[in-house]
């Protein structure tokens, strides 16, 4: 101890002090603390890491500095028990503990359950601090897109980060969809979940997050949220309307999808912007009601209800009947649009010319809004949406049989095919929303010149024929009277 001079031994021997207690009091200080980080609304899991609990086992979860229990296992009592009331009640129903290893499940987390959380096995303990993220609040934006057609949920990022972690997430379940980690350059779609009602439909772009959903259905209705790594950045409410089209004078079912209603369900019909009540069942008072004097009376003696499955079938439609229907089946909204067609026309053109489909308006306003769909699916092949400014020919759909082939007029909405083939034969619809939702039908011929005349040149021949069936008659008779004559 020569070389130390007496304030440097004072300081080496409060060093070995120190070390001597830290030493003693081991057990207590090298229980490991483990930060767990959840976001608002989320689950978490806190693990006991035991892959299977012992017979004699017991096991306490705690929570804060005041170390409550909120839930215990007893192997040997073979007791379960969560204590919900304790603190306020800040834990009710959203604790669930793993019958197996002893894990704790918290559900529906909010700021309240920020804190440290003390797991004891037995006599060992492990020690949790669990931070919750809070969400601030975000404007929810409505979109709503018909059932088939694509939407793109904008993350308004111009460029994303080489540290940044967007997650997109669906639904009360805040179910995780797709997700882009830049670090390690990796994009993931989650297709499998949710049923698999996304599969083969998400598309992610790597450089602004945005997500995209192609051929969407009414399943993808609901809440959709864009989180970054500490915040919820964008909220979108996603309302996809089932679109259903008719021909005026004939019958349509709209359908619940389901095959048969629980005893305590309540099935309600509501039609155009007001949400009118047109027809509801309450299956735990057994009444069907249809409310046919609503609205002046269009859907009088036109609704029917099918008891078993709630879907609503209208028969005799007119346009009137056009518009947007709500299905609420107890708190879940489904949505669907009906066009009736009030007009079918039928349209020949001579293969490799070109053909007008007219859309009878003289003008567009600013806030109208038309589709043109083709076939038997109604794929949209092109579409001008006045509000957004937005002209769009779809060409690469259907293998490309209309790539470089359609033109729109931007004033009428009328379209024309150019350079038609016998792959453009069929039925064509163009849905209408202006000042009221309309639609038109044209069936469109092409036919081949080498097997077939043109419609003017089949009306020359018609007429041609005529006028010497005419001169034959003409001829016969005279010959008859000039006989007599004689």
């Amino acid at each position: 101890m020569g070389f130390f001079s007496e304030p440097m031994k004072k300081m080496f021997l409060k060093l070995v002090l120190l070390c001597l207690c830290l030493w003693r009091l081991d057990g207590v200080f090298s229980v490991a603390v483990k930060l767990v980080s959840v976001m608002e609304g989320d689950s978490v899991s806190l693990n006991s890491d035991l892959t299977e609990m012992k017979d004699d086992d017991v096991i306490q979860w705690r929570f804060g500095d005041e170390n409550t229990v909120i839930a215990e296992i007893n192997v040997t009592a073979y007791r379960i028990t969560v204590y919900d009331d304790v603190l306020d009640g800040r834990f009710r129903d959203r604790l669930k503990l793993d019958n197996q290893t002893g894990s704790l499940i918290i559900t529906n987390i909010t700021t309240e359950h920020d804190g440290g959380y003390q797991l004891q096995i037995n006599s060992a303990i492990k020690s949790f601090d669990l931070y919750v993220r809070r969400v601030i609040s975000v404007a929810v934006k409505s979109v709503s897109v018909m059932e088939g057609d694509s939407v793109s949920l904008n993350s308004d990022l111009t460029e994303m980060k080489d540290d940044d972690v967007i997650q997109w997430r669906f639904g009360d379940e805040n179910t995780v969809i797709a997700k882009i980690n830049k670090w390690p350059d990796r994009i993931t779609v989650y297709d499998d979940v949710l049923d698999g009602r996304f599969r083969d439909r998400l598309k992610l772009d790597n450089q602004t997050g945005s997500l995209t959903i192609t051929n969407t259905t009414t399943e993808h209705t609901g809440d959709i949220k864009l989180l970054t790594s500490s915040e919820i950045r964008e909220r979108f409410r996603l309302f996809v309307f089932g679109l259903v089209l008719v021909k005026e004078g004939d019958s349509v079912s709209l359908n619940t999808g389901l095959t048969e209603m629980k005893d305590d369900d309540v099935i309600q019909w509501r039609f155009g912007d007001e949400k009118t009540l047109i027809a509801e069942i309450n299956k735990q008072t057994d009444r069907i009601t249809v409310y046919d004097d609503v609205l002046d009376g269009r859907f009088r003696d036109r609704l029917k209800l099918n008891n078993q499955t709630g879907s609503l079938t209208i028969t005799n439609t007119t346009t009137e009947h056009s518009g947007v229907y709500y299905l609420q089946i107890n708190i879940v909204i489904k949505g669907f649009i009906l066009f009736v067609i009030d007009e079918v026309k039928s349209v020949s053109v001579k293969e490799g010319d070109s053909v007008s489909l007219n859309s009878r308006l003289t003008e567009m306003k600013d806030d109208d809004v038309i589709e043109w769909r083709f076939g038997d699916e109604n794929t949209v092949i092109a579409e001008i949406n006045k509000p957004n400014d937005r002209i769009t020919v779809y060409d690469d759909v259907l293998d490309g049989r209309f790539r470089d082939r359609l033109k729109l007029n931007n004033q009428t909405g009328s379209l024309t095919i150019t350079n038609t083939t016998t792959e453009h034969d069929g039925d064509y619809k163009l849905l209408m929303s202006t000042a009221r939702l309309s639609s038109k039908s044209f069936i469109v011929s092409v036919y081949d010149s080498v097997h077939c005349c043109g419609p003017t040149e089949a009306v020359i021949r018609l007429v041609l024929s005529a006028l010497v069936g005419v001169a034959t008659v003409i001829i016969v008779v005279y010959e008859i009277r000039s006989r007599r004559a004689e």
